[in-house]
């Protein structure tokens, strides 16, 4: 029965296995697998690694949203329907406020910073906060993004004026919306089709979606991240602490090490990525700016007026943790 159950992927049931065989956990995703996605092979690393390690774990992948849509992927890992989640953590924001603050405008420069980000306090407060709802990090990553149009370039505030916008999450609708923007909320799954038929005119997310859910089809400007970037999203990879504390010290150990590969990975290709898209987006006859830093600032102060002053003033300890993300140079 065992043995039926695990091979039925619409009967989700995490930690399965063979009397004789290996536990095999899942892990799901809500971006195309096989094309490319960094974030998709940090997953795919994670369980070719775990695969070879000879530990009794083995980790069946399910990309796309092949197990459960993208903002149900974070109730099914706390609660164990799931093992092995990659997420943009501020789809949880619903259910943990805190999360806003890792997709705050202006909060993160660059690559660089966001590294450094990863070992400061603010980070810690993330995480502990995973940790007590019931996940754990399994490997960080800071994904790039910026904005996308089908009406021109998107550089300056007031060019988002009287656009139909999505915005990844509620600190960049605040802003856009102050800014002049009319907010549609939907996964990044969904931004081709709603391009596509006309619900939206513009829209951010990060470079890697971009391009795997082929936005370039359906717009004419791509603002780039470059060196002067304004999204910045937290997506790390994270297991269901009941399936962590399943696993015996030697597993644990194992999928540690998988996991370290994963994030060393992603700390070169998640820059890479930028790179691809702009050429991807070029090569489609695409027009690709860049925002000067003058222009992130303008942006900036707009957030501080909106995202940031509702994130402090609704979140509980939520003026602490931008300040303690600001103290990171």
């Amino acid at each position: 029965m065992k043995k039926l159950i695990c091979a039925l992927f619409v009967v989700v049931v995490c930690g399965c296995a063979d009397s004789d065989g290996p536990v095999v956990l899942t892990a799901s995703h809500q971006w195309p697998g096989g094309i490319g996605d960094v974030r998709d092979e940090m997953v795919q690393i994670i369980a070719r690694e775990l695969n070879a390690a000879d530990v009794g774990l083995q980790v069946r992948v399910y990309p796309g949203e092949a197990l459960f849509k993208a903002r149900d992927q974070w109730s099914a890992m706390v609660s164990g329907r799931v093992d092995i989640i990659s997420l943009p953590l501020d789809y949880a924001s619903g259910r943990h406020p805190q999360f806003n603050a890792t997709l705050m405008p202006g909060l993160v420069r660059d690559h660089e910073h966001a590294q450094r980000l990863n070992d400061s306090p603010f980070m810690a407060e993330i995480h502990r906060v995973i940790e007590q709802a019931g996940g754990m990090v399994l490997a960080d990553a800071w994904v790039a993004g910026g904005f996308v149009s089908t009406r021109g370039c998107i550089q300056d505030p007031e060019d988002i004026q009287g656009q139909v916008t999505r915005a990844a999450g509620p600190a960049f609708e605040r802003m856009l919306a102050a800014a002049g923007a009319s907010i549609a909320s939907m996964p990044s799954s969904e931004i081709y089709t709603a391009m596509q038929t006309g619900v939206l005119d513009a829209a951010n997310t990060s470079s890697g979606s971009f391009v795997s859910y082929r936005i370039y089809e359906q717009v004419t400007c791509f603002t780039a991240p470059g060196d002067n970037a304004l999204w910045f999203m937290y997506e790390p990879v994270m297991i269901s602490l009941q399936t962590w504390q399943s696993l015996s010290p030697e597993q644990q150990l194992a999928l540690r090490a998988a996991a370290a590969k994963a994030e060393t990975f992603f700390a070169v290709a998640g820059r890479e990525q930028d790179l691809v898209a702009e050429r991807v987006f070029s090569e489609a006859g695409v027009d690709v700016v860049h925002l000067t830093s003058e222009q992130v600032d303008a942006w900036r102060r707009i957030a501080e007026e909106s995202s940031y002053k509702i994130f402090a003033d609704e979140v509980a300890g939520g003026r602490e943790l931008i300040d303690a993300a600001l103290a990171v140079q």
